[in-house]
């Protein structure tokens, strides 16, 4: 009888230390192929970047490529969850394939972090946003800054131009937001599709209203379509982009054409230009640093570090979740859901972090400036610092 309850003993110990060795699970769906593969590479580019333990965990990262096609995206989540059993979703690169997500999310009840823009991504909280954190700021904190600059520039009229998805809309009708309170006049509304050859029509649309600026909503290379064609026809007024084009491909497919356009960006797209007082500069660089390291001088994006942050937000969420449970359990997934809602703080290579219950992205004004395209690059514009 001893020798028997010695036996048990024994193996719920072993039982006991084979589940405090679980792995962590990462179950990430980026667009590393399709219109949105500017954005998508180089957020699987950090991927691979982010730690392999945390608070003495290994961690595996299940990489899938959603393609930028929504359905797609569905499929990976889905095959995340029921196959892999994973701990938490990083992704996915655009608002759309982020908004289909959610479903899938809330039923499994595994959290989720998007890398990207649009507030409806987390906004309006409700019982399965419970379950999604995004990384990129908000439209209306970028409509701001861009309505701020037009305003301070003597700009009284402007003219939209995005895409016809959640992404154009969403932008939309943030801008719209801004654009009132500033009493700022919106006077033509077009829309274009992510994979458009052409937006002629759109842009002579626009030329005739005569407008003082320009906003075109995009994100990656598309986004340079509606301003080349714009330039073709002659339009000498000032041309504003959204913080989606903030990558290296965008400069090289618009070339001349997209110089002197003004963004809002995140930090970490002028890190090593940012005052040394900024509050962000130090966290900016660091991303910087180990992107570079592994890919060359040159070729970090933001859009990267939406990535980096969604891995920083996790690692520092999982030391308390392990507290709670124990890796691929139900009681983990909720406890890790609890502790990127308890964020406090954070810095990461965008902004500082610090989430709520009613706030799942947890940025200020601290995660955005304005910049300028000037000689091919991106210029910090000082006047707008925080």
């Amino acid at each position: 009888m001893k020798k028997t309850f010695k036996l048990v003993a024994a193996a719920a110990a072993l039982l006991a230390a084979t589940l405090a060795q679980a792995d962590i699970n990462v179950g990430v769906t980026l667009s590393a192929t399709g219109p949105a593969a500017s954005l998508g590479i180089p957020e699987k580019n950090t991927v691979a970047l982010m730690p392999k333990t945390i608070a003495g965990q290994k961690v595996n990262y299940i990489v899938l490529d959603d393609a930028s096609d929504t359905t797609a995206a569905v499929s990976n989540t889905r095959k995340l969850v029921s196959e892999h059993k994973v701990d938490v979703i990083l992704g996915s690169t655009t608002t759309p394939n982020s908004l289909a997500m959610i479903d899938v999310a809330a039923e499994s009840q595994t959290p989720m972090i998007s890398m990207a823009a649009s507030a409806r991504i987390v906004e309006p909280m409700d019982a399965k946003r419970k379950w999604v954190f995004k990384t990129p700021q908000n439209d209306i904190m970028m409509s701001l800054a861009i309505v701020e600059h037009m305003v301070a520039s003597g700009v009284r009229n402007v003219a939209f131009i995005g895409f016809s998805d959640a992404y154009g809309e969403g932008w939309f009708q943030e801008f719209a937001k801004a654009a009132e309170l500033k009493k700022l006049k919106i006077v033509s509304n077009e829309r274009y599709t992510r994979t458009d050859t052409s937006v002629t029509g759109q842009a002579l649309k626009i030329m005739s209203a005569r407008p003082d600026a320009v906003l075109i909503a995009g994100s990656g290379t598309p986004a340079a379509l509606p301003q080349k064609t714009l330039k073709e026809r002659g339009f000498t007024g000032k041309i504003y982009q959204t913080h989606g084009v903030a990558n290296a491909d965008f400069l090289r497919v618009g070339g001349k054409d997209v110089e002197g356009t003004l963004l809002p960006a995140g930090p970490v797209l002028v890190a090593d230009q940012l005052p040394a007082s900024h509050p962000v500069k130090k966290s900016a660089q660091a991303y910087v640093a180990a992107y570079e390291g592994a890919h060359g001088k040159g070729s970090v994006s933001t859009f990267g570090a939406h990535a980096w942050d969604a891995g920083l937000l996790m690692s520092s969420a999982v030391p308390a979740a392990l507290k709670k449970a124990q890796p691929g359990t139900p009681e983990f997934r909720a406890a890790l859901r609890d502790a990127l809602e308890a964020t406090k703080e954070v810095a990461g290579a965008h902004g500082i972090f610090t989430m709520s219950p009613n706030d799942h992205l947890g940025l200020d004004q601290r995660a955005r400036v304005m910049v300028k395209i000037e000689g091919g690059t991106w210029k910090y514009q000082a006047s707008a610092q925080p």
